[in-house]
């Protein structure tokens, strides 16, 4: 295992470690509140099954942290064909699970290969943007490079039938766009391009439980007992939450197992229901206080590869918790994305942590040539 430099520890990023350190507490509590109905003594499995992946996730992360991330550049992109391998592995060894191949079980251990491929990305895109600097870029041919790293991974999680997953990973390597100088009408093409793409995606591609979905948000009350379910029970947990909510152990709906997948996809929704208007505030400002130190850590960056990382991470963390959020308060269609450090899940908290790892190795050696 690698060794940090004693020189990098003297810049340790401690408000970087405290935000963490916050957001993954909340994610713990708030888990073992989703988790113990049923439970009659002990720790709840699922509890139990999340520390251990935390002990994973953070010595990958003391891992990451140890290797000079100048020393990844060389390394990006056969760690991002690496990342597209396990990816593609999945269409044929994994699974159908609620209708799509997105998980590599081996007995009781489970991985989901696209939570790496979105950091197998962001260093390839990292990689790019190293070499052909975002601000000389004026022309939308000159994103064909990096519009092509993003569609292998997208494409092959669409061939998997998760368009959540392909959708988030797509915004996650759009981060980059606002980095760029070209103009504006430009844009309008695109975006009229994007919309008949859209229309052929719902007339030719997507499976009637998708369209579904989307009418759901648009409409929940559509069929209040099925795939609407679980947007109106969600809306009422965090309604009943209040200012400052039902009180730990104490929501109705969490306790009472009213909300479907509540240790996952609407995590937020437990913790909406039992801290109320206010505990809500909190971790929010946890999440926007770790994103904004991520942007400063991008801006801190002595060069361009880092700072093209961190702002990767930056995406790679505030798409999904932002679509999450949107999610469970009915503003958005519910398309299965966890929120990251909080949601119950192995793969996801890994690849979360991996990517707070880099933020560190690049903030601890902002003063290292």
């Amino acid at each position: 295992m690698p060794v940090i430099d004693r020189r990098s520890l003297q810049h340790f990023d401690w408000v970087l470690a405290g935000l963490s350190v916050a957001v993954l507490g909340i994610g713990l509590l708030n888990l073992y509140s989703a988790a113990s109905p049923g439970t009659e003594t002990g720790l709840p499995a699922m509890f139990r099954r999340q520390l251990i992946a935390l002990g994973v996730a953070l010595l990958a992360m003391v891992t990451v942290i140890a290797i000079d991330y100048r020393r990844m550049e060389r390394w990006a992109m056969p760690l991002y064909v690496a990342t597209l391998v396990l990816l593609a592995s999945t269409l044929i060894l994994a699974p159908l699970t609620r209708g799509n191949r997105s998980w590599l079980i081996y007995g009781p251990f489970s991985l989901q290969p696209a939570e790496l491929a979105k950091l197998g990305l962001i260093l390839a895109m990292a990689r790019y943007f190293q070499r052909n600097p975002p601000s000389e870029i004026h022309h939308l041919r000159e994103l064909l490079g990096p519009a092509l790293l993003a569609a292998a991974p997208v494409g092959l999680i669409v061939l998997q039938r998760d368009m959540g997953v392909a959708v988030l990973t797509l915004l996650i390597a759009a981060s980059y766009l606002p980095l760029v100088r070209i103009p504006a009408r430009a844009w309008t093409v695109v975006a009229g391009a994007a919309l008949l793409a859209l229309a052929g995606l719902w007339e030719f591609v997507f499976k009637d439980y998708q369209r579904g979905r989307i009418l759901d948000f648009l409409d929940p009350s559509r069929d209040p007992l099925a795939s609407g379910y679980q947007a109106i029970q969600s809306k009422i947990a965090v309604g009943s939450g209040g200012l400052f909510g039902q009180g730990y152990l104490q929501g109705p709906q969490t306790q009472l197992q009213f909300l479907p997948t509540q240790h996952s996809d609407f995590a937020f929704s437990v913790w909406a229901e039992e801290w109320g208007f206010a505990g809500c505030c909190v971790l929010l400002a946890a999440y926007l206080g770790l994103l904004l130190w991520g942007l400063v850590v991008a801006h801190n960056s002595k060069d361009r590869f880092g700072a093209m990382l961190a702002v990767g991470v930056v995406g790679m963390l505030f798409w999904p918790a932002a679509i999450n959020v949107a999610m469970v308060l009915g503003l958005a269609p519910v398309i299965g994305v966890p929120l990251p450090m909080v949601s119950y899940g192995g793969s996801q908290l890994l690849a979360s942590l991996i990517a707070v790892g880099l933020l560190h190795n690049i903030s601890m050696r902002r003063y290292i040539f």
